[in-house]
């Protein structure tokens, strides 16, 4: 079967209402920045992706970016890898980061779909993965809101049978990530995993303290209390403390992750199919994981992620948020606090066109 031919790419932006607006050590989102992403065939076929931006100053230039590419790739077969390397190439002399790798990803991921349409599978599936739900954690809440706030917030969060939930941390003194934290699982109760994300927010030695400090609370992992490129750093933080390293979601290519795993930057990695440039790195990346025994979970975007957590070996944890929810016909589904992976063929996506229309910008 030859691969059908792209047509064009049709770039919608947006912004989704949440449910609950966040607040954490980088600052808050309100509302849900989207780029919507159509990719056209003269089969008839369409895939779509979207990508999220934490800034909407960013949205139109993305937009117009993705634009150009269609135009670039007009003609060329749909197929990811192929696309993957003439879009690499083409963009060598600028780097591998920020924006053109968020657009290289919204292509692949819109590739990929169309490719799981045309077979008439589930991309867990073509990949060698099955669809058994994945064990996920709860992500829409627990910013920085105090311990009050956050213990009423952190049993809320715990609806559709959730047994892990995210924690935000990075309030202005030691004392009150700690008082937070405590609160928190006073709460949900010993049974209930909590992770914590420092977002980036500390220098090492306060890192260290805190970390330390936080060691006998039970926390399942801390994440990114560093720069998320300072590998050695962590790495050092890793051995000095008892509760496993997280880091990840800030990987721009399968070199950071190959950078990550030689320093023995974390114990765990979370790769953004975003950020790392689509479906195809993710799964290398995920591969170089599980050849150093790794486990390996996501990072937002849960749709297309249960499809690749469901074809990685060291698979672990999947990232629950419904930001995507208000522009699919259906959002994804949590049951017993697992996803709940259906038989669509490609990643199951499909856009809810009269709610679209009322977001975009």
């Amino acid at each position: 079967m030859s691969a059908p031919r792209l047509k064009a790419l049709k770039v919608r932006v947006v912004l989704a209402p949440l449910r609950r607006p966040l607040v954490n050590a980088s600052g808050s989102l309100p509302r849900v920045p989207l780029v919507l992403v159509d990719m056209e065939t003269d089969a008839g076929i369409t895939g779509i992706a979207y990508l999220f931006s934490p800034s909407p100053l960013v949205l139109r230039p993305l937009a117009a970016l993705l634009e150009e590419i269609g135009s670039f790739l007009a003609g060329q077969p749909v197929e990811p890898v192929e696309l993957e390397r003439k879009l690499q190439k083409s963009f060598l002399l600028l780097g591998g980061t920020g924006l053109v790798t968020m657009a290289l990803a919204a292509v692949d991921m819109a590739a990929w779909d169309i490719v799981g349409k045309l077979n008439d599978k589930p991309l867990a599936e073509l990949w060698g993965g099955s669809l058994q739900p994945l064990r996920a954690y709860n992500s829409l809440g627990l910013g920085l809101m105090g311990s009050a706030r956050a213990a009423v917030e952190a049993v809320e969060l715990l609806e559709f049978g959730f047994t892990a939930i995210k924690l935000r941390l990075g309030y202005p003194t030691l004392a009150e990530d700690v008082a937070v934290t405590r609160a928190v699982r006073a709460a949900v109760g010993p049974e209930i995993e909590i992770v914590a994300d420092f977002n980036q927010c500390l220098e090492l030695p306060e890192a260290m303290r805190r970390c330390q400090a936080l060691d006998g609370e039970g926390l399942a992992w801390i994440e990114e209390a560093i720069r998320a490129d300072d590998y050695a750093g962590s790495a050092a933080l890793a051995r000095q403390i008892a509760t496993p390293v997280q880091i990840g979601e800030n990987f721009w290519s399968v070199g950071d992750v190959a950078k990550a795993v030689a320093a023995g930057a974390s114990d765990l990695i979370m790769p953004d199919v975003m950020k790392i440039g689509g479906m195809t790195p993710w799964l290398r990346a995920a591969g170089l994981a599980s050849g150093h025994g790794v486990p390996v979970s996501s990072h937002l975007f849960p749709e297309a992620s249960q499809h690749l957590l469901a074809a990685a070996s060291t698979r672990h944890y999947l990232e629950y948020v419904d930001w995507a929810g208000p522009v699919l016909q259906e959002p994804l589904r949590i049951e017993n606090g697992h996803s709940v992976v259906d038989r669509r063929p490609g990643h199951g996506m499909a856009w809810n066109e009269d709610a679209i229309g009322a977001l975009l910008l």
